[in-house]
């Protein structure tokens, strides 16, 4: 397939657009919420209360940008409702259990919330004929890892050690079924909309506080004035800032919208593999740019983490000329910078949106 000619993220596509977000008061779907409002779309969120005190929903004050409904994704008659209500043309889902130490902890909860709230998802949009282009988020860790050294295509195997990553891969296998049976063109009655999945992971950038990160446990510490405590030290992943792969999910967006049939297909979304770098080596450098701060090896007993993951993201560049721009350390220096305007009590909205424009601005790092 020849690569299509739209070669980045379109303000006149987006200006407008209704669009129904998911996980809109989580770390990424305040960033993503921020930017389509910036794109001039029209957004209707659908979440629980944001997960977490701080959070970036609260403090960039996302809620007098967007349609905002506090509401659980496993209730389905709801959720049809308010996606009925909003008639959008784009449905972007990331709501989600979305940690692995939680998905120990509470198995069940996790697998209603990340499979059952993809079905009921799609079940509703099955219900609505304005749609016309679903992204469903899962993650890299939904690939059966055999922690090999090449990247992981769109057709190897779907897997999942831990009770999240297994439940994304099943969220996948929902995906599918649904994309041949509902909305496949040869289908009876199938439903006009593209239908497309986009595995990213190993995300990190301002306003992330969840537990059990070590970007936001780096920035706890630093706040608090204490050692960053590094659980795993050796682990290597591909790290990448949110507005990467938020990128990716709006040019697919883009393209299922113009071209449904050619991208109803799974994309990776992943930083180059100079970006692979070793938790230790990431806490490192932002404990070097942070005065006074250190960091502590924690001995652990911890659950079962993979120690190195990627993707092979090159149907992404093929099909979608979507590339990485920032190299990891300019990800991290952004960090820093939101960092230093929390610490000081600046304006987080402007923040994150000077952040935005200086990443639209910027060219693919090769």
């Amino acid at each position: 397939m020849n690569t299509l000619p739209t070669p980045s993220i379109s303000p006149d596509f987006w200006h407008g657009k209704r669009v129904f977000l998911t996980g809109h008061t989580g770390f990424k779907g305040a960033w993503l919420s921020l930017w389509l409002h910036a794109l001039g779309a029209r957004v209707t969120g659908y979440a629980l209360d944001p997960p977490t005190s701080p959070s970036l929903f609260v403090d960039a004050r996302l809620a007098d940008l967007l349609d905002s409904h506090i509401a659980d994704i496993r209730n389905a008659p709801l959720l049809a409702q308010t996606l009925a209500a909003a008639a959008p043309e784009i449905v972007i889902h990331m709501a989600a259990q979305p940690l692995v130490r939680v998905s120990y902890l509470e198995p069940a909860l996790t697998y209603e919330t990340n499979v059952m709230g993809t079905v009921y998802l799609l079940d509703a949009v099955r219900q609505c004929p304005s749609v016309r282009a679903v992204v469903i988020v899962t993650t890299d860790k939904c690939y059966e890892n055999h922690e090999w050294h090449w990247g992981y295509r769109e057709i190897d195997t779907l897997g999942g050690h831990d009770p999240y990553s297994s439940s994304k891969a099943c969220a996948e296998l929902v995906v599918n079924a649904y994309r041949n049976s509902f909305f496949n063109p040869n289908t009876p009655g199938a439903h006009p909309a593209g239908l497309a999945s986009a595995r990213a992971g190993n995300v990190i950038g301002g306003g992330d506080w969840a537990l059990d990160r070590i970007v936001p446990d780096c920035i706890r510490a630093f706040l608090a004035g204490s050692p960053v405590r590094v659980r795993n030290p050796h682990a290597i992943r591909p790290w990448q800032h949110v507005l990467e792969p938020l990128s990716g999910y709006l040019l697919l967006a883009q393209r299922l919208y113009e071209h449904p049939r050619q991208f109803s297909q799974a994309f990776n979304f992943g930083p180059h593999d100079r970006d692979a770098w070793s938790v230790h080596q990431l806490v490192q450098y932002l404990c070097a740019k942070w005065p006074g701060a250190s960091m502590t090896i924690d001995p652990g007993p911890h659950p079962h983490e993979a120690h190195f993951l990627k993707l092979d993201c090159s149907k992404a560049h093929a099909l979608l000329n979507w590339q990485p721009r920032w190299p990891l350390p300019r990800a991290l220096d952004s960090i820093l910078e939101w960092l230093e305007t929390y610490r000081s009590r600046g304006d987080i909205r402007a923040c994150i949106l000077s952040q935005i424009r200086a990443f639209e601005a910027s060219s693919p790092h090769a």
